[in-house]
């Protein structure tokens, strides 16, 4: 599965662009570990260094930078990749809404 489809991927990349510095934007996907922790919200993504901004949740909930990178080249038990929540709704939930979920 690819982590971004193309209408995905230009939303995060255009919040990124519209940044004021509030971080406020609606979370506009999900991504998670199918073999074991690991959940990540996504808000907006720095497509020159494919960076991006949101709240991880591996053994704690916190914001910050997510490198792609690394979630692309991961692999778990029977090295499954980390996949995205074609079921979750995007710019539905805040950053601060994805903390008690």
């Amino acid at each position: 599965m690819i982590l971004f489809t193309k209408e995905i991927k230009d939303k995060l990349i255009n919040n990124h662009n519209q940044q004021d510095g509030t971080k406020s934007f609606k979370v506009v996907c999900k991504l998670f570990n199918p073999s074991g922790p690991g959940t990540w919200y996504l808000t907006e993504l720095n497509a020159e260094d494919n960076v991006a901004f949101g709240l991880a949740n591996i053994h704690e909930k916190e914001l910050g930078y997510i490198d792609i990178s690394e979630l692309e080249n991961f692999r778990g038990i029977f090295g499954l990749k980390i996949e995205r929540d074609r079921y979750f709704e995007s710019n539905k939930y805040t950053l601060e809404e994805c903390k008690q979920l």
